[in-house]
């Protein structure tokens, strides 16, 4: 798959079969969209072309816009790569880029940046200053330089359009089975092992302290869930913490994995890839240390329940 980073590396052809947004979670409704891509693209003997923005956009144009990611780009292009999309575009999204109006993006970017012979289209997606850039607008365009369009309709789980707003609210609450659900695959966070405090081996739970790739990566609300981590090829049923450990008066923020069943040499430095199963409680205060390690028993417990198909 080609990456392009800048319009002149573009591949130019009127072969081109494109999609335009910014794809945050790569969720289900995302998938039949690209799928449908991909298809008219070989049928008609052309390229899958996908144009994204990095940094996310409400990052940019929207003040305080602090929105925490559920795929980082690279996770997106991974993505894509798997499902087999020949190129993707990442477009620079600044300030100044912004401020085009819907037919310069398109002109410039769409029509004389790539060649297109037909444009897949979600059934929300604006783009433009004002984001005026809607369907009417789009079919205008089309019968004026003559590429065709498809209008990709919602994909629906319990009676609800799956979205990356929906995604969101979702981890927000805890429900990763539901995000799940709704992104075709299990929440995923990577990161560096970095070094703690140390309190979880005090308390018989030796926990790697992971450090996100990102900032910017949205993290499932506070507690504790049962998960599956990836480590050096290998694939470690674990329980995670998500939270700012009130037993110990702590205010940081921290994300701490327990590998069920690992006994070998220290993590720190390795690098891991953590997928969320089920939460198995939210966060908890403990008055004593006894207290906690009987929750973590019973935690343990949980999660191996919750993982024992896995």
């Amino acid at each position: 798959m080609k990456v392009s980073r800048d319009l002149r590396e573009v591949t130019k052809s009127n072969k081109t079969v494109l999609t335009v947004g910014t794809f945050d979670g790569v969720h289900k409704g995302h998938h039949l969209l690209l799928d449908i891509l991909i298809e008219k693209a070989k049928k008609s003997g052309g390229r899958s072309l996908v144009i994204t923005f990095d940094p996310h956009p409400r990052q940019v144009v929207v003040k305080g816009g602090d929105i925490k990611l559920l795929t980082t780009t690279g996770e997106k292009l991974r993505i894509f790569e798997k499902l087999g999309i020949d190129e993707v575009f990442v477009i620079n999204f600044t300030l100044e880029f912004s401020e085009f109006d819907a037919e310069t993006f398109f002109s410039k970017y769409i029509i004389d940046g790539t060649g297109i012979e037909e444009i897949i289209v979600g059934y929300d997606h604006r783009f433009g200053r004002g984001r005026t850039g809607d369907e009417n607008f789009i079919r205008q365009l089309a019968d004026k330089h003559g590429f065709k369009v498809t209008y990709v309709e919602a994909v629906m789980r319990n009676q609800i359009n799956i979205s990356s707003t929906q995604v969101r609210k979702l981890l927000s609450e805890g429900n990763v089975k539901g995000a799940a659900e709704m992104l075709g695959r299990d929440y995923e966070i990577f990161g560096e092992v970095v070094h703690g405090d140390k309190r979880g081996r005090e308390l018989g739970y030796p926990t790697a302290n992971l450090e996100c790739d990102s900032e910017n990566k949205l993290l499932p609300a506070n507690g504790v869930y049962a998960v599956m981590v990836e480590l050096d090829d290998k694939v470690y049923k674990g329980m995670l913490n998500v939270g700012r450990r009130p037993t110990f008066n702590l205010k940081d923020l921290a994300v701490e994995v327990h590998l069920l069943g690992f006994s070998g040499e220290d993590l720190y430095g390795k690098n891991l890839r953590v997928k969320f199963i089920e939460r198995i409680r939210g966060e908890m205060r403990f008055i004593a240390k006894s207290d906690l390690i009987i929750q973590l028993e019973k935690d343990k417990t949980s999660a191996l329940e919750l993982l024992k198909d896995l």
